[in-house]
């Protein structure tokens, strides 16, 4: 028997679903645009330093250890339980990324620079921790791949975008098709992943390199970059867990 709960978790599920499918405003259309030229201005550095920092959080999402806390499944609990904990989860995770924001950020370019792999780390646990409070063994290679889907999806835009809802939201037919070993490269390809992240976060990222304001800009890029990500997580899951059939 679906809980009002759950009725409400599946119409505010359907809302996300089709916000994420409206095409790009102008304005956003015109940032893009402009963050493109801006990113010839960025240091090679800083994209070395987010590439390096991707793919290793990649290989430790697929096969490592890192991202795995104590956290034990619960499976007794209600969706609504669920949903409660990862809420508190959210501003658990939130509160040191913020802090890490304004740290990293009130240093410049070098403590600036830090911030990547940082925030990166706190993210993925995040979403490892969301994977076991839901119920999902993110020890598997398949669900942590489901982890790494969400991720992307968060920060996706337009095509690309579509094309992973539609993978989340019909991920138990997509899974079957996906190879079991880990360094199978069509299992992940972390090379397009790097550059899809590294687009959506260059603006405020290069605004947190200036020394002072950027502690400014590290709080809230990094409070807003959690939300979306926490918003995209829980989403997911009640794609999979409430049974929204495809429209």
């Amino acid at each position: 028997m679906v809980t009002v709960y759950e009725q409400e978790a599946k119409e505010e599920m359907i809302r996300w679903k089709r916000k994420l499918g409206k095409s790009q405003s102008m304005p956003g259309r015109f940032a893009k645009k402009w963050q493109k030229k801006a990113n010839a201005l960025i240091p090679e550095k800083v994209h070395s330093v987010v590439t390096a920092s991707v793919k290793h959080m990649v290989q430790g999402a697929l096969t490592g250890s890192e991202y795995v806390s104590k956290k034990e499944m619960d499976l007794t609990t209600t969706f609504e339980e669920r949903e409660d904990q990862v809420r508190e989860l959210f501003r658990t995770y939130k509160n040191t990324a913020v802090a890490e924001g304004i740290g990293t950020g009130a240093g410049g370019i070098m403590l600036g620079l830090a911030d990547f792999p940082l925030l990166l780390s706190i993210k993925m646990k995040f979403l490892f921790d969301t994977a076991i409070t839901y119920g999902y063994d993110c020890k598997t290679f398949k669900e942590r791949l489901f982890i790494l889907t969400i991720f992307q999806l968060a920060f996706s835009e337009g095509e690309e975008r579509a094309m992973l809802l539609e993978r989340v939201e019909n991920w138990d037919d997509y899974a079957k098709e996906l190879p079991d070993d880990p360094k199978d490269p069509l299992a992940m390809d972390w090379k397009a992943f790097q550059l899809s992240y590294r687009d959506f976060i260059d603006l405020p990222k290069m605004l947190q390199l200036v020394p002072g304001f950027g502690a400014i800009v590290g709080a809230a890029a990094n409070s807003h970059f959690l939300e979306i990500l926490k918003t995209t997580a829980m989403n997911s899951y009640r794609m999979r867990m409430l049974n929204e059939p495809t429209e």
